[in-house]
């Protein structure tokens, strides 16, 4: 049985956050390398594109005869040889995001986070409410946990003034349980959750991920 101290804003323990032992996996590590590939391809945006030869804007007249100038042959002035021709082999508007098995997904997941666990990378948090949206509050809390950046902070739900206060912190992200994904867990090497927001990943862990807005 692992078990995490749950802290209060002020790094009070106030607790223990239990986490059975059969939720921690030691397995998946190519899952979580195709995780991490497949989440960042599905970033690309795709969108470089040149011009064929055939796509280039021109006339099919040739710019010399064929002999008797001393130069080279030249057929048109769309040709890749020419400046301001087509493009050979040049990139064009692509999709690069890759299918990812569900079970490989939540495997990935798994032990993404199962190492974090393990690794003593996590802290639970009883709640991350703001009565202002300062950061210089959510800056205090950090300070006060003995959190510095980079960090990941997972809430159940966003409040908007905790958004508004982390917002301006440099490498530090607020994210929802939900949403969590294997590369943000791997990215930011402290993961800090609320109470309800580790209820929320240990249902993820297990496998029945619920949808709540």
């Amino acid at each position: 049985m692992n078990k995490l101290t749950i802290y209060n804003r002020d790094g009070v323990s106030v607790g223990e956050y239990e986490v059975s032992d059969w939720l921690v996996h030691d397995r998946g590590t190519q899952a979580v390398r195709d995780a991490v590939v497949a989440d960042l391809a599905a970033r690309r945006a795709g969108t470089a594109s040149t011009l064929r030869k055939g796509e280039v804007a021109g006339s099919n007249k040739k710019p010399w005869r064929q002999k008797g100038t001393g130069r080279a042959r030249a057929g048109y002035r769309q040709s890749p040889v020419w400046r301001g021709g087509g493009v050979a082999f040049g990139p064009h508007p692509r999709d690069y995001s890759m299918k990812l098995n569900k079970k490989v997904a939540r495997l990935a997941f798994r032990r993404a986070l199962s190492d974090k666990i393990a690794g003593g990378q996590v802290r639970v948090l009883e709640d991350l409410t703001f009565s202002k949206p300062k950061t210089r509050l959510f800056h205090a809390m950090m300070k006060s946990l003995g959190v510095a950046p980079p960090a990941l902070f997972v809430v159940e739900r966003y409040e908007k003034n905790a958004a508004l206060a982390s917002r301006n912190l440099p490498a530090v992200e607020l994210a929802k349980a939900s949403d969590v994904s294997v590369f943000q867990l791997l990215r930011y090497p402290v993961l800090v959750a609320t109470r309800a927001a580790m209820e929320r990943l240990m249902e993820r862990l297990r496998g029945r991920q619920q949808v709540n807005g």
